[in-house]
């Protein structure tokens, strides 16, 4: 038995859950205050919500800054812990996925858990992810070792299993066969990992010039379709989150990477790296209404083969067979 943690804001923790769970050969059970998905088969265990509703004011989240979030006197967090508390009790799973928490890490570790945690790029020095990077048996990035976080000290390095970008376009792009692309069309990719809806269509489009139109995908578009739309697009413009640019590069599309502000600069790091590696073009923050003719030429011109070098399609594969490893010893 695996347990997985699944971190309930946005759209990417689930995904990366759902793709491992389904190619591991064992049962996964989630954990997670998400709902249960419908395509999950192994168990599934929802989690009481552990800021709803909000700690008071005074209130100490952080324990001194030791961990993220463990506010006091709080019912839901108190019985989120207690729940995966009692699950491990019953359970005794071999191991624990994170994806990711401080807390669920110290906790399954200190129950006697092997653990293994989703990491993120950015500054990660702080007290809190420095004691969950260090107790963790293993860590997964998902982005390749030769492109490793400039910020991480060697022991972290040591232990982590650099997957490189997975998707779950992967399958797609490894049966594909080339199809027209569409000159002057421009894909944007915005999820939901951020707050309100992500740039203004209409206003990017029509600061781009004539010789480029824009749309955006269904944001419950499957993956057959999203993967059409993301083929037949000269240009992808996207945020930095690990998901979106892992599809982007499973399509091998020319790209406009831009950074949405996140905790530890996250997605600055992720869109400083991609451009220097000459990727696709990276920036820390949405350009100006003019600069957008100039850096979708330039995207055009860099081209997509670059995605090779940040995925090559065999990540998942990776992230298993680290699992499976440590879930036998």
């Amino acid at each position: 038995m695996i347990g997985y943690y699944v971190h309930h804001h946005g759209s990417g923790h689930l995904t990366r859950a759902r793709l491992l769970a389904a190619a591991l050969g064992r049962t996964v059970t989630g954990l997670s205050s998400l709902p249960r998905p419908a395509d999950w088969t192994g168990p599934w265990v929802e989690l009481p919500h552990d800021a709803t509703p909000p700690p008071a004011p005074n209130v100490d989240v952080s324990a001194g800054g030791v961990l993220h979030w463990a506010p006091t006197a709080h019912a839901g967090y108190a019985d989120r812990m207690a729940v995966i508390s009692r699950w491990v009790a019953q359970t005794r799973p071999e191991l624990v996925v994170v994806d990711v928490s401080v807390e669920v890490t110290m906790l399954v570790r200190l129950l006697g858990v092997r653990v293994v945690v989703v990491a993120m790029r950015g500054d990660r020095g702080d007290r809190a992810h420095a004691l969950a990077y260090d107790a963790a048996d293993a860590l997964i990035a998902l982005w390749p070792g030769h492109l490793a976080s400039a910020t991480w000290p060697g022991r972290w390095v040591e232990k982590t299993c650099h997957t490189g970008g997975f998707s779950r376009l992967d399958d797609l792009a490894r049966a594909a066969v080339p199809e027209p692309v569409e000159p002057g069309s421009v894909l944007l990719l915005w999820g939901r990992g951020g707050e309100g809806d992500g740039p203004d269509l209409e206003r990017a489009s029509a600061v781009s010039g004539p010789e480029w139109s824009w749309r955006r995908p269904s944001a419950s578009a499957d993956a057959a379709t999203l993967w059409a739309e993301l083929t037949r697009a000269e240009v992808v413009v996207t945020h930095a989150g690990q998901n979106a640019v892992a599809e982007v590069a499973a399509g091998r599309r020319p790209a406009v990477v831009v950074a949405e502000e996140r905790p530890f600069g996250e997605q600055e790091e992720t869109a400083g790296v991609i451009d220097a590696g000459g990727i696709a073009v990276g920036l820390s923050a949405w350009p100006s209404d003019q600069d957008w003719p100039r850096l979708l030429t330039r995207a055009r011109d860099r081209g997509g083969e670059g995605w090779r070098d940040w995925s090559d399609l065999d990540g998942i594969p990776r992230a298993v067979a680290l699992l499976e490893r440590l879930g036998e010893q």
